[in-house]
């Protein structure tokens, strides 16, 4: 049973038009083995703009990014930037500019801050472009600055986090997939992050697709949302309609 009143309501919300969107996706399907786990998901990420996914645990969130990134096997059409990037190996769509920020923070915790950032950055081709984003990464995290030669292992956990979006952002991603980043941290620590988010989004103008548990949160920071249950969406629409439904305040705000 649907923890909403309404499970189909707002499904079939209008999206943004072509000309808009950075990312658009049309009947993504993914599994694990004989697992279905995601059952024709129809989204976008508008350019420029910030997009969350909200559900509870095993709705498919995760799975979402990671069929973005073709790391599980996945059915439907992906479009990037008006290019089709479904099918291409994950190495290939990182290269068109696609950054996955993973739950787990994912660094590499035996190099120092330097290298995780170095890494990052592999896939340019501008490499005179790169040492300047240096400076930029570390006016969006000082504390990163402060910390360049110290091994990443030895960092605080938001700490981590800030180096593991830090190294995304050393790609120059046209979209930054964002998987949970405010898992296990302090809340004053999430909310500096999400502030930087919202600067980076700003400035850099980078398109972002956000699965948050704390919706609360996303929500303030999104400009449109999507509500899965079960791999199926069951709400969309712009962040602030969702975040003043009743069913969802109820269920996933918790007021």
């Amino acid at each position: 049973m649907s923890a909403l009143a309404d499970p189909v309501k707002n499904a079939g919300a209008p999206l943004p038009a072509p000309g808009d969107r950075l990312l658009q996706v049309r009947g993504l399907r993914a599994q694990y083995g004989p697992t279905k786990v995601l059952h024709g998901l129809d989204f976008d990420v508008a350019a420029r703009g910030i997009t969350t996914i909200l559900g509870a645990n095993g709705a498919g969130k995760t799975t979402t990014l990671r069929a973005v990134c073709n790391m599980v096997r996945t059915e439907g059409e992906i479009t990037l930037a008006g290019t089709r990037i479904d099918g291409l190996a994950t190495e290939n769509i990182v290269r068109r500019g696609v950054a996955h920020v993973p739950d787990g923070r994912g660094t590499f915790l035996n190099l120092s801050v330097e290298d995780n950032l170095r890494l990052g950055a592999y896939t340019r081709r501008d490499r005179d472009a790169v040492a300047p984003d240096y400076d930029r990464i570390y006016g969006y995290f000082p504390r990163l600055k402060e910390r360049c030669k110290q091994q990443a292992g030895t960092l605080s956990g938001g700490e981590q986090q800030m180096l593991a979006v830090s190294r995304a952002l050393m790609l120059r991603p046209r979209l930054l997939l964002l998987d949970e980043p405010s898992f296990g941290l302090a809340p004053k620590i999430v909310q500096h992050l999400f502030e930087i988010f919202r600067v980076i989004n700003a400035q850099d103008g980078i398109g972002m697709l956000l699965v948050e548990q704390n919706a609360s949160m996303a929500l303030k920071l999104a400009q449109h949302a999507y509500l899965l249950e079960t791999g199926r969406v069951v709400m969309s629409g712009p962040a602030e309609a969702i975040r003043n439904d009743e069913s969802v305040r109820r269920s996933y705000l918790g007021y």
